[in-house]
């Protein structure tokens, strides 16, 4: 069995929060799309909070604003509309994250879950792999249109 990816601490290890290094391309290879679209789902998550905290309000519109752009419908959304930005190869990892995407909830059409799960496989692996590119691609969503 492999060595599992430890990435490097700030301090040498005894630090509780661990630098953010790319991890080497032979470990990213092992992540199943599953993993990457968990790890998607927090960092967008986590985007979508930050994205939202200023100007101050009460938690109540914090957490609808967030629901709102957290959906599997919203998140649909957001990747057809980064389609054309998207280069080949993230292409494909949209394509692995629809493909490895588990029974989708009663409430949602099996084709949102699907593109939900690649969306957020495609935001897991680009955190990974290359933050510079990521945030490039969240400058362009467009939240204009939605509606609390």
């Amino acid at each position: 069995m492999a060595e599992p990816y430890e990435p490097t601490a700030v301090d040498g290890g005894r630090d509780a929060f661990p630098s953010l290094e790319s991890p080497p391309a032979a470990a990213l290879a092992q992540l199943s799309p599953a993993a990457l679209a968990y790890l998607g789902d927090a960092v967008y998550e986590l985007y979508i909070r930050r994205r939202y905290l200023l100007p101050p309000q009460r938690l109540a519109a914090y957490h609808a604003q967030v629901v709102a752009c957290v959906r599997a419908e919203q998140q649909a959304a957001q990747l057809q509309s980064l389609a054309q930005h998207l280069t080949a190869a993230e292409q494909q990892w949209v394509r692995r994250g629809r493909n490895a995407a588990g029974r989708a909830p009663a409430r949602l059409a099996a084709g949102i879950y699907q593109q939900a799960s690649g969306f957020e496989t495609l935001i897991g692996y680009l955190y990974l792999a290359a933050p510079q590119r990521l945030n490039e691609l969240l400058a362009c969503l467009d939240f204009g249109e939605l509606t609390l």
